[in-house]
């Protein structure tokens, strides 16, 4: 059964139209994987699939993604990070060297839901922490350039929680049945937006974080490098810890416009 899978232009180049074909017949594409986006199990026969190749110095690795999550693209890394990935995989080697599976490792971003006060009103926010740091695509080293990248893309460094941040066009939070499900960002090609993160299961949000959201119709989205936020079990505690990581400079924020209901 042909596969429902996505090979772009780009990925088609890298790997040559022979491969492509073969992938697009269902010879090389495995029918179930690991989405190399959201983690979650994904069915090539059943959804649309995307093909991600991730392109080291010396190594290719090909992956694949719900189409819903990723569009088909390459994607370069660093080889530190793909020989990681590489080691990890289980399965078949397939022609040309490229794993017929592998993820990449790649931090998780952690995502808290919670409303914050600010000039005198509650305002509904999502707090975004990854796992571990995050180093730009290409480069090499221990550094965190989580901040940087999303300062890129448009949000802006807080040093105090006193005003609500500027609307950061394009992203939105989308929000369906009540339950979070994920943050959107433009898409490269000015297509449909594409999930910036996606909750591996909806989140269910409080019946007044849910209210605020309604009433403003937009969520501000705080994010800070790992070890700067933690996991806080109350929003009194939540607030301390932006508070401490703006003074520290190590906070940025947007607000977007609420998707859904």
């Amino acid at each position: 059964m042909p596969r429902m899978l996505d090979v772009s232009d780009a990925v088609r180049a890298e790997i040559g139209d022979e491969e492509a074909d073969r992938l697009l017949a269902g010879e090389n594409a495995p029918g179930s994987y690991d989405c190399t986006s959201c983690r979650t199990p994904g069915d090539s026969e059943q959804e649309r699939t995307s093909t991600v190749l991730f392109i080291g110095d010396e190594t290719a690795v090909l992956a694949f993604a719900h189409a819903s999550c990723l569009p088909s693209q390459v994607v370069q890394v660093t080889e530190e990070q793909l020989q990681g990935a590489v080691r990890s995989i289980s399965g078949d080697i397939a022609s040309g060297g490229m794993p017929n599976r592998a993820v990449p490792e790649q931090a998780v971003l952690g995502v808290t839901s919670g409303l914050v006060l600010i000039a005198g009103e509650l305002h509904p926010a999502l707090v975004v922490e990854p796992t571990s740091p995050i180093v730009r695509p290409g480069t090499t080293g221990i550094g965190d350039d989580f901040l940087p990248l999303l300062i890129e893309q448009g949000f802006m460094p807080v040093t105090e929680l006193s005003s609500v941040p500027p609307v950061l066009h394009g992203w939105s939070v989308l929000l369906a049945v009540g339950q979070l499900h994920a943050v959107l960002q433009p898409s490269a090609n000015g297509g449909q937006p594409v999930a910036w993160w996606q909750a591996h299961q909806p989140l269910q949000v409080t019946d007044s974080w849910r209210a605020a959201a309604n009433k403003h119709q937009q969520v501000l989205m705080f994010a800070a490098p790992v070890g700067s936020i933690g996991r806080q079990p109350r929003e009194d505690l939540l607030r301390d810890a932006l508070d401490k990581a703006a003074a520290n400079g190590k906070l940025v924020a947007a607000a977007m416009p609420l998707a859904g209901t």
